[in-house]
């Protein structure tokens, strides 16, 4: 919200520095962004008067000037311009003046004549021809707004550069803020001055508004108020030099006198407002009803819109005529030939108001106002207000009679002042009568230990919010730090987060490097990584309102993010990344709302192999504990290579998967041999062991046998071990592999593999005799369960 010091005068009287007023308002409250003088770059330019004009001697486009500025003597001055004539009075940079930008005009010579500055152009000056309507783009500005024009004057009260504009930062829960009469009550709250807000005072007359028309509120839950005014005999003109200023210095561009008006009202009292064409009301009425199914409506922008019966609109008879809360339609808009305007002022649901205006993509100065919450009592006295700015400019007649139409009554909010538990809570000792004093000139009301909110604090509804208030007018810089009362509870991780920090220390101790990642993709990135088109994941979540169609739906996946990192990364000419993400993914289910799970995602490329990211996921399931973690081939995931890829499993249960990227999609994303894994933390968690067990080092030796067995090539070592370790028993300590051989005295399909295994008792010396019983036993059982026979 841009506020001008010089509207704002119109309430209060605020004389601290830009320094001193954003300090005391951001400590009070309403933060303040940055203060901005408009003016700060002008220097030395001046109201100058044309006193003649004539032909350069050696030029046939410059004109020689002779400009008034205040001095016994004139000021010579050539202009190219076309559009400068005697009498008229222009803007004059003189020598060692400065225009915005830091341009800095000095005297010099222009074709062998003199010129001692430059007249000024809308450009040169900031502005445009919204805020000097008539006056030429490409040539001088002509001050045309004379009264009270002085020659020598400076420039910037003229042009409306003598202000001071505050910024502030308006919180969601404070749209009374977002007005002028908002901030100054805040203001005159915060510096003890006095506020004064006029009441509006329109003389009306010649016709009554309700000979004319009607309003009917179909649907008052979305509605609750609306408040409508007629004026007649419309006089479309550009607004007054004061007003267009003001609108300027807020950041909204000056139209014409009407739609002016409606701007002005909505930045003074914070509620938007509209204005009809009368005579495009078909019926002579206006109805606020829900929209009709595939009911169409081109709004004030020109661009057809597409509304559902969700939303709310303003009708006539026949057809919508604006947006309700958003924007006004194309088919009732002011223009040069109305004759009778309806003003619209209507308090309206903000969630229904958030909604239309997402759906439709667009998103108004009214509708960012509508969606926060508006004050229902606003209504009246900001029609009220337009009128007599209707009245003061001269844009038309107001006529008798207002339709006020209350779906319900408004009911002020009541709370007890609680001094003592507001202190307690505070932790402070502030007297009650400061607290009542306080409260009572930010507008509430205080009877017999009861206070009254005022309409436009809806914010306030506990006495915790009135603590708040209190607390901020007597400092928060002030408030005496004091120790917790009761117990005190101590913070502390989750399981979970304990767990997921864990799994982050290990994958960085094991050369892998953190990346955060969005967690919406595009519906083209399945498509990237080969996902078939009847795979169940394909079915995501789509955002109503996506950053772009890359990012217009909620990942099933975290691979897309992962490859996407590790391409961006390669971009860069980095020849080894290795990079993990606890990355959240939304997967289908049969409940309203998806399935939502943080997955472990591990990437590698360059310096790395199918193994080594074996080992890495293997180290992080210890970690955490996972019993039983075994790797099974599989086939299915067309992302990866086959016969490169492995499902991880917990006992009988897939927690994971892990493999070489498919050749064809890592051409798509351009990487070289490319590794990933996932593990399904939830599934991991709920697998691990909740207590570690630690044996006792050895007191006795251990026998080392080694064993090499033929087997079929498609045989896995996995299934071998898995033989070995069965019946090896409580004697068996390891069973490492340490040779795959084929060769020339393996028969054709067959593989040579051997396992060092290492026995040992821990309540006695084995004897070799007991070791040998073992190893027949497990070359049997390899035999039985794998075909393979001792080589």
């Amino acid at each position: 919200m841009n506020l001008s010091r010089k509207w704002l005068s119109d309430f209060t009287q605020i004389t601290a520095s830009p320094k001193e007023y954003e300090d005391a308002m951001t400590l009070s409250g309403s933060k303040v962004e940055l203060t901005r003088d408009p003016g700060a770059e002008i220097k030395n330019v001046v109201v100058g008067r044309v006193a003649s004009i004539e032909h350069h001697p050696d030029s046939d486009h410059l004109w020689v000037c002779q400009i008034d500025v205040g001095k016994p003597e004139l000021v010579q001055i050539v202009t190219g311009a076309q559009n400068v004539s005697a009498g008229d009075f222009v803007p004059a940079a003189l020598h060692k003046s400065v225009l915005p930008g830091g341009k800095k005009i000095e005297k010099g010579k222009l074709r062998g004549v003199k010129s001692e500055g430059m007249l000024c152009s809308l450009s040169e000056l900031g502005l445009d021809t919204h805020d000097f309507p008539g006056a030429v783009e490409d040539g001088i500005l002509i001050l045309t707004e004379t009264d009270g024009l002085v020659p020598g004057a400076d420039i910037k009260p003229v042009i409306g550069a003598d202000d001071s504009i505050v910024e502030f930062e308006i919180t969601n829960n404070r749209p009374d803020c977002l007005s002028v009469i908002g901030l100054a009550r805040e203001s005159a709250a915060t510096f003890g001055a006095t506020l004064n807000i006029p009441a509006p005072q329109v003389k009306a007359g010649g016709g009554n508004i309700r000979d004319l028309l009607s309003i009917d509120i179909q649907n008052p839950g979305l509605c609750p108020r609306y408040t409508a005014r007629m004026v007649k005999n419309i006089k479309i003109a550009p607004s007054p030099k004061w007003l267009r200023q003001r609108l300027h210095a807020s950041g909204v561009r000056p139209i014409n006198n009407i739609v002016d008006i409606t701007n002005y009202v909505m930045l003074e009292y914070g509620q938007p407002m509209h204005a009809f064409d009368y005579a495009c009301l078909d019926g002579k009425q206006i109805i606020v009803r829900n929209a009709r199914e595939n009911e169409m409506m081109n709004t004030l922008d020109g661009t057809p819109r597409a509304l559902s019966p969700d939303m709310l609109v303003i009708a006539d008879a026949d057809k919508a005529v604006g947006v309700a809360g958003v924007m006004g339609g194309e088919n009732s808009e002011i223009t040069d030939d109305t004759q009778y305007a309806v003003f619209e002022s209507a308090n309206f649901s903000g969630v229904s108001i958030r909604k239309t205006a997402v759906a439709l993509g667009m998103r108004t100065d009214a509708s960012g106002r509508f969606e926060k919450g508006l004050d229902i009592q606003n209504t009246l006295p900001a029609v009220e207000r337009a009128c007599e700015l209707v009245e003061l400019l001269g844009a038309g007649e107001v006529m008798d009679g207002i339709i006020d139409i209350r779906a319900r009554d408004y009911v002020p909010v009541t709370l007890a002042l609680e001094p003592d538990k507001i202190n307690r809570l505070l932790g402070t000792n502030i007297p009650h009568g400061f607290m009542e004093k306080s409260l009572e000139k930010l507008g509430f009301s205080v009877n017999d230990g009861i206070v009254t909110v005022p309409s436009w604090r809806g914010d306030i509804e506990h006495y915790t919010d009135l603590a708040e208030e209190v607390a901020r007018f007597y400092g928060y810089n002030i408030i005496e730090p004091t120790m917790f009362a009761g117990s005190v509870t101590t913070g502390g991780f989750t399981e979970k987060q304990t767990l997921e920090r864990e799994l982050g220390r290990t994958a960085r101790a094991l050369g892998f490097s953190e990346i955060y990642t969005y967690s919406f993709i595009g519906a083209s990135d399945y498509d990237k990584i080969a996902m078939p088109q009847d795979n169940s994941l394909r079915a995501s979540v789509t955002i109503l309102n996506p950053l772009g169609e890359d990012r217009s739906v909620m990942r099933t996946t975290p691979l897309p993010s992962m490859l996407d990192s590790l391409a961006r990364n390669r971009g860069y000419r980095n020849e080894n990344a290795r990079l993990y993400e606890l990355a959240k993914v939304y997967l289908p289910s049969e409940s309203a709302l998806p399935d939502e799970r943080v997955f472990l995602t591990l990437g590698a490329y360059g310096n790395c192999d199918f193994f080594a990211l074996k080992g890495t996921v293997q180290e992080i399931l210890r970690t955490l504990r996972v019993p039983d973690v075994t790797f099974h081939a599989q086939s299915f995931i067309q992302a990866l290579h086959q016969g490169r890829s492995a499902d991880i499993l917990s006992g009988d249960t897939v927690i994971g998967m892990i493999g070489q990227l498919h050749p064809a999609v890592a051409k798509t994303y351009d990487l070289p041999d490319t590794y990933v894994a996932e593990i399904d933390l939830p599934a991991a968690f709920a697998l691990r062991q909740n207590e570690s067990k630690y044996a006792q080092l050895p007191r006795y030796p251990a026998i080392r046998r080694d064993i090499a067995v033929v087997c079929d090539d498609d045989v896995t070592v996995a299934e071998l071990t898995s033989a070995i370790r069965r019946v090896g028993g409580s004697l068996l300590t390891a069973a490492d592999l340490f040779d795959v051989y084929k060769g020339s005295s393996i028969p054709d399909n067959k593989k040579s593999v051997a396992f060092a295994l290492k026995l040992r008792a821990d309540d006695r010396t084995l004897t070799d005799a007991e070791a040998d019983s073992d190893v027949s036993a497990i070359l049997a059982a390899l035999e039985n369960d794998c075909g393979a026979v001792i080589r």
